[in-house]
């Protein structure tokens, strides 16, 4: 056994990274990436005191069968020799041909001579969303004061980017996590480099993805933890701080969502100060103020030629066909294509189907258009009224959803010049509604998120993140045949006759073992306060 294991060091560490570039763009190959592995045949050579195997390459898919999935590429290793750094590979067959050395392979596919047959790894491979982005952060306050009364914040016009601080090690994300720089050019003829200012990071949900414990006809339990890779950054934008993340999901669903922590803002306690807020201090009201931001989504579901699919229920009154005298309420579904961007525009607090999504001409194996569903996450507060003199500078927070034909004078729902001038603004975004088609268009979605917040004594220090915060799902809708974390190697299943403490059977069995090894923790850092 101990040979074997050697000859798959020798592969993966040794030989595969000669021919990396082919190997990623067939295969999804990385280096220490372990999605694939080997499988060896017999006899071990063509005459007696041969040593020499053929190892064919298969994708590494646990639970599945990764008998079914190979790649093409099969290696003759010669281990006849004792000691294992003088193995060798004596031949190379990959989809069909044989080369003398996986360095060979290489120089005859960067020269474009390899015919590649390209192997999905798993998933599909496609791009769903081609810009998924923060848009504008919009704040109006209420109050008896002159500032509190006045008060519109527009974020942007500040600069959210500008104003992301460093991401401090164990609070904002957890320890162990990727810190990333961030580098912008603004207001400055050199660039400038923000420090830790990104985090990406695995995430146990602590709740099952999807699970089913059988006690009746069958006796088995089938189950997915839910881990989720989420991607962080956090703008402090005067007394708010806004977290930021995107959170990819193994069912294939993308998750945006802010919260807002930092302090409140406030103003001093007089007549009748508490119809605006609450009191939080001696002196001080909490004045009350709406967040909504607003995100740019830019939807390729199965191509460039996109529909806007809006589903919802009815009770439908039904004679019941095996006895026409009685009558019963029937639940059914109804489907209605929207054609233009009037009709694919939903109101903010008004009424909106309950699934709306966008869809390809293709369909899955069920013969369903191919589609990706929006479906926000949403405690918005009233929109400013449209006779306000300055509503037009943000008349995006009108519209909780909607979908345009994508163009690229509309780049950005907001100017940053708008908060200079909200009275006569640069960009009014409902100009981007003008009802044109949307049918087998390339389509962007517009979507706000937001609550109300009315402070109160608890909100003192910080408010807290728990219930203030929203967002948005995209979540396949039929775009698959099947939950694509079917692959999952996280996955868990066992019988009623199957031991469920080993490890054979079940890889929780052997966790405590593995948690015995304490992991490395750098030093803690912090990047500092400077954004120089």
């Amino acid at each position: 056994m101990r040979e074997y294991l050697d000859i798959d060091q020798m592969i993966f560490n040794r030989e595969l990274p000669q021919a990396a570039g082919l190997l990623h763009h067939c295969c999804s190959y990385k280096r220490q990436g372990q999605n694939l592995m080997t499988m060896n045949s017999a006899p071990r050579g063509l005459q007696s005191e041969d040593r020499a195997t053929w190892f064919g390459l298969y994708y590494n898919i646990s639970g599945a069968g990764f008998f079914l999935h190979p790649i093409g590429l099969e290696l003759l290793v010669d281990h006849k020799a004792l000691d294992p750094a003088c193995w060798t590979i004596q031949k190379v067959f990959f989809q069909g041909r044989y080369y003398e050395s996986l360095a060979h392979l290489e120089e005859q596919f960067e020269a474009g001579l390899v015919n590649v047959v390209v192997i999905a790894d798993n998933g599909t491979g496609e791009r769903v969303a081609y810009e998924v982005s923060v848009q504008e952060a919009l704040a109006v306050y209420g109050g008896n004061s002159p500032a509190a009364m006045l008060t519109h914040y527009m974020d942007g016009s500040f600069g959210m980017g500008k104003y992301s601080t460093p991401l401090t090690r164990g609070v904002d994300c957890p320890y162990l996590v990727t810190y990333v720089d961030w580098h912008v050019l603004l207001e400055s003829q050199a660039p400038k480099t923000l420090h830790d200012a990104f985090c990406v990071f695995e995430q146990n949900q602590g709740l099952p993805l999807r699970r089913h414990h059988s006690d009746f006809h069958s006796n088995y339990f089938g189950s997915l933890v839910e881990t989720v890779l989420v991607f962080r950054s956090v703008s402090t934008l005067l007394n708010y701080d806004y977290v930021w993340d995107i959170v990819l999901h193994p069912s294939g669903a993308i998750e945006v969502k802010f919260h807002a922590t930092g302090y409140i803002s406030s103003a001093f306690l007089f007549g009748a100060a508490r119809r605006y807020g609450n009191q939080v201090g001696k002196h001080t009201l909490g004045t009350v103020h709406t967040h909504s931001a607003h995100y740019k989504v830019d939807l390729d579901v199965g191509g460039l030629e996109n529909w806007v699919w809006a589903e919802d229920m009815a009770f439908v009154p039904t004679a019941v066909p095996w006895s026409p005298k009685h009558q019963i309420q029937r639940l059914q579904v109804t489907r209605k294509l929207l054609e233009t961007e009037e009709q694919a525009t939903s109101p903010l607090g008004g009424p909106s189907p309950r699934y709306l999504y966008l869809a390809s001409n293709h369909s899955n194996k069920w013969g369903h258009p191919r589609g990706y569903r929006i479906q926000t996450v949403n405690f918005a507060g009233e929109p400013l009224p449209q006779n306000s003199s300055m509503e037009r500078a943000f008349s995006w927070a009108r519209c909780q959803l909607a979908v345009t034909q994508q163009k690229e004078e509309e780049a950005r729902s907001n100017s940053i010049y708008n908060l200079n001038d909200p009275w006569t603004p640069t960009l009014d975004f409902t100009d981007f509604i003008s009802n044109e088609t949307i049918a087998g268009q390339d389509l962007v979605a517009w979507v706000t998120a937001g609550f109300l917040h009315m402070p109160h004594a608890e909100d003192i220090p910080n408010i807290v993140t728990v219930e203030n915060g929203v967002g948005f799902f995209l979540r396949p809708y039929n775009f698959f045949d099947q939950d694509p974390s079917i692959d999952s190697a996280d996955s868990i299943y066992f019988r009623e006759d199957q031991d469920a403490g080993t490890c054979e059977v079940n890889r929780l069995a052997c966790l405590p073992q593995a948690a015995a090894c304490a992991p490395h923790l750098p030093a803690f850092s912090h990047a500092g306060f400077s954004h120089n």
